[in-house]
């Protein structure tokens, strides 16, 4: 599949700091693909996600997106069309008063006709769950409401790519589980390119492939289940695994043969069911 972003050597160092943020950063994400990006607080995985709409860009090296040098500044308003960001605090990203105006304040700045904003609105809040949400005041939502406001008024833009930079931080279980199905959604049904910086490892098992980040430096891409395996590496970097994969691991060191490795809470408890029939068969 074509790369719609390319990191080529990006480095980057805040105008603060001696130490750089993004050491040499070269890689490209798919089109259509989930990618989810891991690391510890200062890793320099929000720094990453910055880069990808122009509202940080590198002191050297370049990223580009679908083509677009995102340092040009002739480019940045196309860049910021294609990659639409999600940030942490819903409340900084809700501007009006009511859920509809909310969504379509993007739109409206962008010269997008009525009509039109009208349709994107409706079809934005219906992607994620909120349409009947659509009067209401963003202020009296739940957290994980907020964020799936914000979210669709990122959709509204209709942007090819949507980055969301640890969107779940200040949610509790709940809100999380809404706002990871919304973009699993987007992603899976809607073809939508979608990073995705967290640090909650289950959120990470049904992605396309995982890049853990530690010190401005990509130290492990692959996909979830061979990361999530490297219990050595989720250590060294201050992650945890999974709950399944720490499971997974703790049976085989007691002696049973289990093939694969899956991540989700339904494939771990079907490939244990099938190793206990089966040697419940042989005895």
């Amino acid at each position: 599949m074509e790369p719609v972003i390319v990191f080529d050597n990006v480095h980057y160092t805040y105008p603060a700091d001696e130490k750089e943020s993004l050491c040499g950063v070269s890689l490209s994400i798919e089109k259509g693909s989930f990618v989810a990006v891991l690391g510890h607080n200062g890793s320099g995985k929000s720094t990453f996600a910055k880069h990808m709409n122009g509202i940080l860009v590198p002191d050297e090296g370049r990223v580009l997106v679908e083509g677009l040098d995102t340092s040009d500044e002739e480019h940045i308003i196309d860049v910021r069309r294609r990659v639409g960001m999600v940030f942490q605090n819903p409340d900084n990203q809700l501007v009006a008063n009511v859920v509809e105006d909310d969504v379509a304040f993007a739109p409206e700045n962008l010269g997008v006709e009525p009509k039109e904003i009208r349709e994107r609105v409706d079809a934005a809040l219906r992607q994620v769950g909120m349409y009947d949400y659509r009067m209401h005041a963003p202020h009296l939502l739940s957290g994980g409401q907020k964020q799936r406001v914000a979210i669709a008024g990122v959709i509204a833009m209709q942007p090819d790519i949507i980055v969301l930079d640890e969107p779940t931080a200040m949610l509790d279980p709940q809100g999380r589980r809404e706002v990871v199905d919304t973009v699993f959604s987007l992603c899976r049904e809607k073809g939508m390119t979608v990073v995705y910086i967290t640090h909650h490892m289950d959120e990470c098992i049904d992605a396309d492939r995982l890049i853990v980040m530690s010190n401005g430096c990509v130290m492990a891409d692959g996909k979830p289940a061979d990361i999530f395996a490297n219990a050595e590496l989720l250590r060294r970097e201050g992650l945890e695994q999974p709950e399944t994969a720490r499971l997974l691991q703790d049976l085989r060191a007691s002696g049973m043969r289990l093939e694969g490795e899956p991540l989700s809470v339904e494939d771990c408890a079907e490939l244990i069911a099938q190793v206990l029939q089966s040697e419940r068969s042989r005895s």
